[in-house]
């Protein structure tokens, strides 16, 4: 899921070194956490979170085989 984030994101915003995706795995949950540059935080996130919300819904459709719940945060 790291992986995945990590390439919607770097192929959104204009500096694709400054993404910085970590993921931390407690018991049955996955938190994924996503940070950009803050010249590109409205590139990640669209007109009223349409893409963040794009993002998550990725991310969700791909884990769906594992019984895992993952929840994707953009970080400042």
């Amino acid at each position: 899921m790291k992986e995945l984030v990590e390439v919607i994101a770097k192929s959104l915003v204009e500096n694709p070194d400054e993404v910085v995706v970590t993921q931390t795995e407690s018991g049955n949950d996955l938190l994924i956490e996503l940070k950009v540059a803050p010249s590109d935080m409205g590139k990640v996130i669209g007109r009223q979170g349409r893409i963040a919300k794009a993002i998550r819904s990725v991310v969700k459709a791909a884990s769906s085989r594992s019984d895992k719940k993952v929840v994707v945060e953009i970080l400042q």
